[in-house]
């Protein structure tokens, strides 16, 4: 009983970190219908930032973690601006190739700036070790905080998309697009609000999570495929069902590694098929209205 509980609570950790790193790629994907596959490029120029700031400058954590997400919002508004944009009404194929590209660019560039070595970080001492329930039962005081910050995303999110006057004018275009436009909401505008909220997204799940899963200029392609199957598991554009899909595989992915070890990811794979066989769209998926 006290392995499962352990169990439980890393998974849960672990589904906290997926979901700060795949909540942007689902409001882009499934509100702009845009395929940008060079979302965990931008979680990681995030996270170098982080680095950079705290280790390098001696800033606070806190600090350095807005200033990443600032300066990685930045990056992704010029990127959408410059690049991303001219494919918006193109084919999906010429979006993933953009953005493969883009994502393989932004690889070689924090290669030659920060070099090809593994980034670790020093987080504030009050966030380090262990909270005890017992004694046997512990977790980490920073996946707490992750935990507690992926909640409060979820309701902030929630609420802005249900409650506020910009998410009646982002569903209504998810909904149809030309309708919208006719009734006068500037399409155009909404969607590049949020694709600079999606990019601020990415930069604090890769500023948030450089202490939990380490930082090297592979980053964007390992957690690319994971954030990419949190997003399909949970429905695009869905707030709630991201969240979802992030505890459910992140539970899921390390009960099978503690209790099944030789099948290490196969099962998470596996899941995801049983899920879409049952529900194509996700658990909660939306209608993309596309840009």
């Amino acid at each position: 009983m006290v392995n499962f509980i352990g169990v439980v609570i890393d998974g849960v950790s672990y589904g906290a970190l997926l979901f700060l790193l795949s909540i942007g790629l689902s409001i882009t994907l499934g509100m702009m219908g845009f395929v940008n596959l060079a979302h965990t490029a931008l979680a990681m120029v995030g996270g170098y930032f982080v680095v950079s700031f705290t280790n390098y400058l001696g800033w606070p954590f806190s600090i350095s973690v807005l200033a990443a997400v600032v300066l990685a919002t930045l990056v992704g508004m010029i990127l959408e601006r410059s690049l991303f944009q001219l494919v918006y009404r193109r084919s999906p194929l010429a979006q993933v190739l953009l953005t493969i590209g883009v994502m393989m660019i932004v690889g070689a560039s924090v290669t030659y700036l920060w070099g090809p070595s593994l980034q670790l970080i020093q987080i504030p001492e009050v966030l380090t070790g262990r909270i005890y329930l017992g004694e046997e039962i512990s977790f980490s005081r920073y996946r707490l905080l992750l935990l507690v910050i992926s909640v409060v995303l979820l309701i902030v999110l929630t609420l802005a998309l249900d409650k506020t006057r910009f998410g009646s004018m982002v569903r209504a275009a998810v909904d149809n697009q030309r309708v919208a436009a006719a009734l006068g909401i500037p399409i155009q505008k909404v969607f590049m609000v949020c694709f600079a909220v999606g990019t601020a997204l990415a930069g604090l799940g890769g500023a948030l999570g450089v202490e939990a899963l380490g930082l090297d200029p592979a980053f964007a392609i390992k957690y690319l495929v994971l954030a990419l199957l949190v997003v399909v598991v949970g429905g695009a554009g869905s707030v709630s069902g991201t969240f979802i899909a992030a505890m459910g595989l992140g539970f899921f992915d390390i009960a099978t590694k503690y209790y099944l070890p030789d099948l290490g990811s196969f099962a998470m794979y596996a899941i995801m098929i049983l899920i879409l066989m049952a529900r194509p769209q996700g658990l909660r998926g939306l209608k993309t209205g596309g840009v």
